[in-house]
């Protein structure tokens, strides 16, 4: 039994539509019924189209607004074989076996920044949504395809079916439509619930209900340990040069750790625009550098910490070019190498090293917007804006009597950059715009000034004349005190504490400067 060869169609996104609904004619006898601009291309293509007003007898109204929302196509969409005949035939209802919809493009128009909310609302979709969940939950007489990437299977299922569809097939389709729907519909709650909620100034912020739908790419071997089950999920669109939008082109499938310290060292080598290189180990940065090439960044970066870089992952916001590829390969053990992009002659040189994983993250775009961040919490989630806070340099506060070098305010300026993505309690020593010392995921903030020099002094790393980054106030003199008798000469920090005026004293005595920015940068 093939069921009824009656096929509703009606897309916002028309791409191989046409290809599509002549197979399903010549291939498998369907017949079709169509709205406005679906119908006018399937004219085009050749194909005989009923419209949906000749067979409901009832005119589209309201600029199109209305047109689906009738019981003769609801009961089509609605109706079960061998139960409903008698109520479908008394009011002259033809079942449908498939029904093509995709929904107006709402996510697409409000990410465009110059997007008025009339407009974004007049990209609501009524009818697409109604008939979708009408199809899905009918799953076991009706196909329902909700997206063009589905074309290609539905019919190799037909043929393989000989013209009928699997049960297990049509439970599928139901579930990517329901899928659809929702994440449809919590967009634009997300949206309205952002227009309706405002700050004192009159910005939007966060929506009183928060719906976000992230689809399941792969399992995971497992979580942060073997008796840990993962897997990995992803929104519906992301961002070009995010760990999310990244191209696999070597190695194996990349572990759950493996994606948490990738997504470290790809915000902090991209929060640049010089060439920089980025290594992380357990989320944390032990090495970053700028210079004028990645090659000469990495040999910068990986001196930084030789021993915490073996086995950590690489970052670049450059092309990896060959000659940064052979000097990792010929120095360390590396797990993962990311960049935005890699040159096809790169590839050739690391596929000595079968193991090593290569991603490809592509480029962020100009004027991205702002990104939000989740972690969940025991019976909740919490969901904050991304740390992508920059001050500007004439906001920046000097509090010390001496004044710092211009290239101890290259070297603030960079450090300032990477304590943002240190574990809290950051501190960054740097020099020559090449971390010396890093300390952070510390409950004491002197101690990750220890931690900080103790690296420096175990890379044999000079740290007199460098500077120092803290992603919070300085409680106390102590930290000063501490990374002034190694030769620390520049500091800057957000202050505000108590006792700034003691560590301020602590500064002018030592003959340090300091900057005060005003913004924290505590990465929890």
């Amino acid at each position: 039994m093939t069921g009824p060869r009656l096929a509703l169609v009606s897309v916002s996104d028309k791409s191989g539509l046409g290809e599509f609904c002549q197979v399903l004619k010549d291939e498998h006898g369907f017949e079709f019924l169509s709205t406005g601009g679906t119908r006018e291309l399937l004219l085009k293509a050749g194909l005989t189209v009923r419209g949906v007003a000749d067979y409901t007898d009832f005119p589209e109204l309201l600029d199109g607004r209305l047109k689906t929302l009738h019981p003769r196509i609801h009961g089509g969409l609605l109706g079960r074989p061998g139960l409903d005949e008698e109520a479908l035939a008394a009011h002259d209802i033809s079942l449908f076996g498939l029904l093509v919809v995709n929904l107006y493009p709402f996510e697409k128009t409000i990410a465009r920044p110059d997007c008025k909310p009339a407009e974004a609302i007049e990209q609501i979709d009524i009818g697409g949504p109604a008939m979708l969940r009408a199809a899905a939950k009918n799953h076991a007489a009706v196909g329902v395809v909700s997206s063009p990437d589905d074309y290609p299977r539905v019919l190799e299922e037909l043929r393989r079916g000989g013209g009928s569809l699997s049960d297990g097939f049509r439970l599928h389709l139901a579930q990517k439509a329901f899928a659809l729907a929702a994440r449809y519909d919590g967009a634009i709650s997300n949206y309205l619930g952002g227009l309706m909620e405002t700050d004192a100034k009159g910005a939007t912020i966060f929506p009183r209900t928060f719906t976000f739908q992230f689809r399941k790419r792969r399992e995971l071997r497992y979580g942060e340990n073997p008796h840990q089950g993962a897997a990995l999920y992803l929104p519906e669109r992301s961002p070009p040069g995010s760990l999310a939008a990244a191209r696999l082109l070597q190695g194996k499938a990349l572990s759950y750790n493996n994606l948490l310290d990738v997504d470290t060292a790809l915000k902090c080598s991209l929060s640049f625009t010089d060439p920089c290189c980025a290594i992380v180990k357990h989320a944390n940065p032990c090495g970053v550098a700028l210079a004028e090439s990645s090659v000469e960044a990495y040999d910068l970066a990986y001196r930084a910490d030789q021993e915490s870089a073996f086995g950590g992952v690489i970052a670049f916001n450059r092309r990896l070019d060959e000659k940064t590829a052979r000097a990792i390969l010929e120095r360390q053990f590396v797990e993962v190498i990311a960049a935005p992009e890699v040159a096809q002659e790169t590839l050739a040189v690391l596929a000595a090293k079968a193991n090593v994983r290569v991603l490809a993250c592509g480029r962020r775009a100009t004027g991205a917007a702002p990104e939000l961040e989740f972690r969940r919490i025991n019976g909740g989630l919490l969901v904050q804006d991304a740390d992508q806070g920059a001050v500007a340099p004439e906001d920046i506060k000097l509090v010390s009597a001496r004044r710092p070098t211009d290239s101890e305010w290259e070297d603030l300026s960079f450090a300032w950059r990477v304590v943002r993505h240190v574990r809290s309690n950051a501190i960054v020593l740097a020099r020559g715009r090449a971390a010396v010392g890093i300390g952070g995921g510390q409950p004491s903030r002197l101690l990750s000034v220890r931690i900080a020099l103790l690296k420096a002094r175990a890379a044999q790393l000079d740290t007199d004349g460098a500077v120092l980054a803290s992603d919070a106030f300085f409680p106390f003199p102590d930290g000063v005190e501490e990374a002034a008798r190694e030769g620390i000469r520049a500091i800057i920090q957000p202050g505000g504490a108590q006792r700034d005026a003691e560590v301020i004293g602590a500064v002018n005595r030592l003959k340090l400067a300091m900057l005060f920015t005003g913004m924290r940068h505590f990465a929890h």
